[in-house]
């Protein structure tokens, strides 16, 4: 479900967006923001408190973004297995994406991740609810047997988010077209470490 926003607040948070990214949080003002998306600072503070709610703010629509892409696997008419795979790799993918096109914002999440972790309970959450349908859904069609399928939801999602910052620096790079990848990843998820 899409978070609604006006139009001005909208520009306004897509040229915080590009200036965080092009300057970084710290060295980026109001007055810059405000000057730049040709509105008044008057009109800024009528749709947020401080630059620190802007930020957060883009960070809010950034992690829209990821859960319209995962929402989107979720949907997919896929055997539970499949999809738990898709879901997985397009994560990664899109985290990367995010984060890389939002460039020194991508410093800043390193240097910030509390702040950021703040902002991301609800997706987290989000995310969770997902992969618990992907379970349920392998469950019921005999595909997966698990005895908590809250708890493992929960553990792949963390799981997933261990994998974010060597994915993003590039140090992992994992794709879902490429078959050993895929069998890698297979193997890991559904025969574990001792597979035979």
């Amino acid at each position: 479900m899409a978070i609604t926003r006006s139009k001005t607040k909208r520009n306004i948070l897509e040229v915080a967006r590009k200036l965080f990214a092009k300057k970084g949080f710290e060295n980026t003002t109001i007055n810059e923001i405000a000057d730049v998306s040709e509105y008044g600072r008057r009109t800024i503070y009528t749709y947020f408190k401080n630059k620190n709610d802007i930020y957060k703010e883009v960070i809010s629509c950034e992690l829209e973004t990821m859960h319209n892409a995962l929402e989107d696997v979720t949907k997919r008419d896929l055997p539970a297995d499949e999809k738990l795979m898709l879901f997985t790799f397009a994560r990664l993918s899109v985290i990367k994406e995010v984060v890389t096109r939002n460039g020194t914002l991508r410093a800043d999440f390193f240097r910030n991740i509390w702040a950021v972790e703040n902002v991301r309970k609800e997706f987290d959450k989000k995310e969770m609810k997902y992969l618990e349908s992907i379970l349920t859904d392998g469950c019921e069609s005999d595909v997966f047997h698990i005895s908590s399928i809250s708890k493992t939801a929960e553990i792949l999602h963390y799981a997933l988010k261990g994998l974010e910052v060597p994915v993003i620096r590039g140090v992992l790079n994992l794709k879902y077209d490429n078959p050993e990848d895929r069998e890698i990843v297979h193997n890991l998820i559904f025969k574990g470490l001792n597979n035979k």
